[in-house]
């Protein structure tokens, strides 16, 4: 089962995250942990660049997330799927449409085309959406990146592109509100994943 954690800055992604893992480890469930950018050694290099390197053209921050999620699926992703293993993204394709995309104009169809040849059609069977107000997610960014200096209505665009997206596929896309404390958000999201796993016996 592969499941894809998105959101917006400070949404709580990682740690919730990991708080899934443990529950499904603690089920006897093999689970591989990752990230997007930089899941892989390649990705480690791309996602210096990104986060914490010069600005970029949008085209190029495209390319540069593509290249990323190119080798992260094929060596990583894919695998792990392979032999068994869960594998908990945190971030994938539907970020790009949303950064690059709803965020930075540039053309989301054409970004969904290049993402299914990064990707070679691979899709998340579940994507948890972390909502949360752009303010309150930057308030709990500590260590900030080059996209966390982006302006306050460059987040806007990005939680409304999430949400948007979200709609276009409420098969796989579930919402949880990520203002709420720690323990209801994981266990909403725990409930997300149980259902998804149930129908998929």
């Amino acid at each position: 089962m592969f499941v894809t954690f998105e959101g917006p800055e400070g949404s709580g992604k990682s740690t919730v995250l990991k708080e899934i893992a443990v529950r499904l480890k603690a089920e006897g469930i093999a689970v591989v942990t990752t990230r997007e950018p930089g899941g892989s050694p390649v990705g480690e290099q791309v996602r210096k660049i990104l986060l914490h390197g010069q600005e970029l053209e949008p085209i190029a921050e495209l390319f540069l997330f593509l290249a990323d999620r190119a080798q992260h699926g094929a060596t990583v992703i894919r695998p792990a799927l392979a032999n068994g293993s869960y594998v908990l993204c945190d971030r994938y394709a539907d970020s790009t449409v949303v950064y690059q995309g709803h965020a930075r104009g540039l053309d989301k169809e054409r970004i969904r085309s290049l993402n299914d040849l990064a990707t070679g059609g691979l899709r998340p069977d579940l994507t948890i959406l972390l909502d949360i107000e752009p303010e309150i997610g930057l308030s709990r960014v500590s260590d900030r990146d080059r996209l966390d200096d982006e302006p306050i209505e460059f987040h806007r665009r990005v939680r409304d592109g999430f949400l948007r997206e979200a709609e276009l596929q409420p098969e796989r896309w579930r919402v949880i509100d990520a203002s709420q404390p720690l323990a209801d958000v994981v266990e909403r999201c725990w409930d997300a994943f149980t259902d998804v796993s149930s129908k998929r016996g």
